[in-house]
């Protein structure tokens, strides 16, 4: 379970927000924007209480709702509603699970938002969503841009527990007087709806790859599109048309827990140094943790390392580490060439983009340019670009991105070593069909 309670993220971000304008002249502040969690589970009463704490986008407990939704309502009808399939952590599963586990809660429900629109309402109070973050809810009619009436009735909700939705760039309100007051901040100050956009990746076949906790791969796409399993989710992106996005729920956090738990060591640099037989390891790590959302959208898989012999170093399962992520992106990036969009290079932001290794690791598995942006903090940086938009300063969010967006480095794939990692991949992607059934019975 992972949970936190709403109520920290206002009093937090009041602090940040205090901190970040004590230095500049508070009245030139125009805008407020976010980068968001997805997914979460905000649900207040009818005096606006927060119910209970949030339930959050890489919480597992809803095997058996995904599993009532994908089977008893059906994969086909979901996808028809939303250009999705459930996964555990979508926000509909998680209402399905109040509804049973916490009828009283349930019965309570006023309004249901996600983590960064609590904080818009907060500030604004204004209640709304925006179309790409919802698009991740299981609630919405990505296609037709709208809240679908089945998958309320499907939860037991009403449309009028919803917000109300909006572009990503839409000015949504201004902040209410007594927050204005307290932060210091002009009235007129506006609220901005927001995803993140802040990697740049808008525009027709754009790509970004993010290695923070979990990794995303994110396509922009000009047209809408599905594949035939829905192992990439179907959104509605920020820029005012649509993307896919594949999502792992560990991917530098995988190198986290091998370092700091297991190793015990913060020298993670130190640990890579000695890393040179790139796409010569006989070790294979299967990076699923917290279990896996794309493609295989299982909540039971979980962390594998095999090929282990007397021979095995340190080095090598570091590597297997690093290289599992990497292999289980380019999964994501198969599903992605099925439906014929070209890929010819990636942005990539997170945590994990600070290793050099780790980058060229990518640009050869997955056989493309790999682009390193100036901010690595894309959620914050496409928060400030959306309010930018929506306070008049740029015409477009291709515009903001344009002037903004600056990449400092490209690593090309190398073709002796991509035909290694082609090898490897095809050994990776036999491993999890091997073994998965296997999962359910280690449980």
């Amino acid at each position: 379970w992972s949970e936190q309670k709403p109520e920290d993220w206002w009093e937090q971000s009041k602090e940040g927000i205090r901190e970040l304008v004590k230095d500049v002249d508070k009245s030139q502040v125009a805008g407020i924007s976010f980068g968001g969690q997805m997914h979460g589970l905000v649900i207040l009463d009818e005096n606006d209480n927060v119910i209970r704490p949030a339930i959050l986008w890489n919480d597992g407990r809803t095997a058996k709702q995904t599993d009532y939704l994908n089977t008893v309502i059906g994969k086909e009808k979901l996808s028809e509603y939303t250009a999705n399939i459930a996964f555990a952590g979508f926000t509909a599963p998680k209402i399905l699970w109040v509804k049973e586990n916490e009828p009283d809660n349930f019965a309570k429900i006023c309004k249901i938002m996600l983590p960064k629109d609590y904080l818009a309402y907060r500030l604004s109070g204004a209640f709304v969503s925006d179309y790409s973050d919802a698009s991740g809810m299981l609630l919405m009619d990505v296609k037709n841009k709208c809240w679908s009436k089945e998958m309320a009735e499907i939860c037991g909700i009403s449309l009028e527990m919803l917000p109300e939705l909006h572009e990503s760039f839409d000015a949504v309100g201004t902040l209410k007087p007594e927050v204005a007051a307290e932060l210091g901040l002009p009235e007129t100050c506006k609220v901005v709806a927001a995803a993140a956009v802040g990697t740049g990746t808008v525009g027709d076949g754009m790509c970004n790859v993010s290695l923070g906790t979990s990794g995303t791969v994110f396509i922009s796409s000009s047209k809408f599109g599905v594949d035939s399993h829905n192992a990439l989710h179907a959104f509605a992106h920020a820029d005012g048309h649509y993307h896919l996005m594949g999502c792992m729920l560990s991917a530098a956090s995988c190198n986290k827990w091998w370092m700091d738990e297991i190793i015990r060591t913060k020298e993670y640099t130190k640990e890579q140094e000695n890393i040179t037989k790139l796409g010569e390891n006989n070790v294979f790590f299967l990076p699923y943790l917290m279990g896996e959302r794309s493609p295989h959208n299982n909540p039971d898989a979980r962390g594998t390392f095999i090929g282990l012999t007397m021979d095995t170093t340190r080095e090598d399962m570091t590597q297997a580490v690093l290289e599992g992520v990497a292999f289980a992106i380019r999964d994501s990036f198969e599903v992605a060439k099925s439906l014929g969009i070209q890929i010819e290079r990636t942005k990539i932001c997170g945590g994990g983009a600070k290793s050099p290794l780790w980058r060229r690791m990518i640009a050869n598995v997955l056989n493309i340019k790999v682009d390193r942006i100036e901010s690595e903090e894309g959620p914050a940086l496409g928060g400030a670009m959306l309010a930018a938009v929506a306070c008049g300063v740029f015409s477009s969010v291709e515009e903001a991105a344009e002037k903004i967006v600056r990449v400092t480095e490209t690593i090309e794939p190398e073709p002796e070593l991509v035909e290694k990692y082609e090898r490897q991949y095809q050994k990776f992607a036999k491993i999890y069909p091997t073994v998965k059934d296997l999962f359910t019975e280690l449980l």
